[in-house]
């Protein structure tokens, strides 16, 4: 596994898995954005999609999908280097009130009209506005546990995170100090 530099001041990573040919965060845009791909995840995954959103037409689901895509590549791409990425990232347990090491977040499309948005990016957290990303999904249901597609991509973040802990990066400067090592 390495990463990839997202944004130049260093506050925005995304993982290049092994034998992956793009990072996770460009993956994901490249996956969100094929119609091919996202007709024949709605066709599998329609139950969910009628039953916790109340959408039975698979091209509005595609559209938005597609809408939401572009604006979380917007959010995520054209954010200024003083930007807060905290205000992007929020705790993934919806529940969780206090820092935690290493910690598991998410990102999401805020105040979208007709539903709420189903498309996630995961992320670790090294500190205060810097971040890991580790992948994404499509999110139908109310937990992750119940897809396999959303539970890779919790393993996904503990494997990052193990991986970091390992590596002695639990902050930005061991990051970067790792990061250097590397090179």
């Amino acid at each position: 596994m390495t990463f990839d530099k997202i944004l130049e001041n260093n506050t925005l990573w995304a993982v290049r898995y092994d034998g992956d040919k793009d990072n996770a965060l460009f993956a994901l845009f490249e996956q969100w954005n094929d119609p091919e791909w996202l007709v024949n995840f709605f066709l599998e995954n329609i139950s969910d999609l009628t039953s916790y959103f109340k959408i039975t037409d698979i091209n509005q689901a595609i559209y938005d999908t597609i809408e939401d895509s572009h604006k979380l590549q917007c959010l995520i791409l054209d954010i200024s280097p003083d930007a807060n990425l905290d205000l992007l990232f929020r705790p993934l347990e919806n529940n969780r009130t206090s820092e935690i090491l290493l910690g598991k977040e998410k990102a999401r499309i805020k105040n979208r009209p007709q539903h709420a948005s189903w498309l996630r990016i995961y992320a670790i957290k090294l500190e205060p506005g810097c971040y890991i990303i580790t992948g994404g999904a499509v999110k139908l249901t109310r937990t992750m546990q119940e897809r396999t597609h959303t539970l890779a991509e919790l393993n996904k973040m503990e494997t990052v995170r193990n991986f970091l802990i390992d590596g002695g990066a639990i902050d930005a400067d061991g990051f970067i100090d790792y990061m250097s090592e590397i090179q």
